[in-house]
């Protein structure tokens, strides 16, 4: 049999070149199957160009038979004769759904029976820590709820002395074909064996603690380590900390987010840490030092001159001024270094007085010609204001 004697030119019923490539093959086939259809085409003739480009498809999609056709022959072995293309779904009779579903998604339908042994899900879970800890680091216990593998089978989910046997049902191959019939010919579907899930294997008896699964749920505490510098929102990545999988399989991963509590006396700006000194009228006016209590202060084994850094307050100072002390901040968490600790300094007017001190005071003002001032508006930078409106927040 010569080509000019077959029922068409396979090349121009898929519209490709005949040097077109696989990948363009069933790309065309794709295209026009999804088209073509009878469960969604409209036209009256789809079931008949349907077979066609099936036909074309098995030839020109098998390199051997896409050969022997180029060179003339018959790649059906005569089944395009006078009784046609044995049904029109190839030599067996019958057409296998699952290559149509193949090449219209592009992709392999699952074949074969699939391991029990998988790898286990990824776990998040959450951490509080203190600004100190998250700061400077530290080793935190850990309690998670999670699937560990099951101490009775190892993860293989049958009892002592049984093992997995192969399925009555689908010999071991982990899936099933279904024929059903229709008016283009015998359509084979291809799903998981419903007896063993697409295993390939049963347990006839499984094991007592895990019901065949291979693993069970526990609590178990781990330490975490928390490098300085950490944030909310941080997370850690421990590898293999995670579910252990079906079957005993590799665990996953576990990420620990972390979540810092507010200070009550610091307040974290990035790397900087920010509070708020109170210090008498009379000291803002005539200058002053002031110990202020760093972040150290919150760990146990820290030194006591840490804890404490003694702070110059120049005469004259406004309220909402704001001293930066290098060094006292957060340690930065990969830069290394530690920011700033800055003090925002403000100033307290006193509010119950005795006539002596009221007697001193308006002294002060008569040789200070204020004892009617007149207001002042003052320009100030968004820079102060927000520090005064954090200071004031703080009461």
């Amino acid at each position: 049999m010569t080509k000019q004697t077959m029922s068409s030119d396979y090349y121009e019923t898929l519209g490709v070149s005949r040097d077109a490539s696989p990948e363009q093959i069933k790309k065309a086939y794709r295209q026009l199957a999804m088209k073509l259809h009878p469960d969604v085409a409209s036209e009256p003739d789809a079931g008949d160009r349907f077979k066609k480009i099936a036909e074309a498809y098995e030839v020109l999609s098998d390199s051997s038979k896409r050969d022997i056709y180029d060179r003339g022959g018959d790649p059906l072995g005569g089944g395009m004769g006078g009784g046609g293309f044995n049904g029109g779904f190839g030599a067996a009779g019958g057409f296998d759904f699952t290559n149509l579903v193949d090449a219209m998604f592009g992709q392999q339908a699952s074949r074969g029976p699939r391991s029990r042994v998988r790898r286990g899900q990824d776990a998040l879970v959450r951490l509080d820590l203190e600004l100190a800890e998250a700061a400077f680091g530290t080793t935190k216990p850990l309690r998670v709820d999670t699937a560990v593998l099951c101490p009775r089978c190892n993860g293989s989910g049958a009892q002592e002395g049984s093992q997995p046997v192969k399925c009555a049902t689908c010999h071991g191959q982990g899936d099933v074909t279904h024929v059903q019939r229709s008016f283009i010919g015998d359509i084979r579907t291809t799903q998981p064996c419903p007896t063993c899930r697409g295993y390939g294997t049963v347990i006839p008896n499984p094991c007592t603690e895990c019901s065949g699964d291979g693993r069970v749920r526990s609590n178990r505490t781990i330490n975490v380590k928390i490098p300085p510098g950490v944030n909310t929102g941080n997370r850690i990545h421990l590898s293999s900390h995670g579910e252990v999988g079906p079957g005993g399989g590799p665990a996953g991963d576990l990420y620990v987010e972390l979540n810092v509590h507010e200070h009550e006396i610091f307040k974290r700006n990035g790397d900087d840490l920010e509070m708020v000194v109170r210090i008498p009228m009379t000291a803002a006016a005539l200058g002053t030092e002031v110990d202020v209590q760093t972040l150290e202060a919150d760990l146990e084994d820290a030194d006591e001159d840490e804890t404490t850094v003694r702070l110059a307050v120049p005469a004259g100072t406004q309220s909402g001024t704001r001293i930066a002390v290098d060094g006292k901040g957060v340690p930065r968490l990969r830069a290394g270094g530690r920011g700033q600790l800055g003090v925002t300094l403000l100033v307290q007017t006193p509010v119950r007085i005795n006539d002596e001190q009221r007697e001193l005071l308006r002294q002060l003002a008569e040789l200070r010609e204020e004892t009617r001032p007149e207001g002042t508006v003052q320009r100030h930078s968004k820079g102060v204001f927000g520090r005064l409106r954090d200071a004031f927040a703080g009461q």
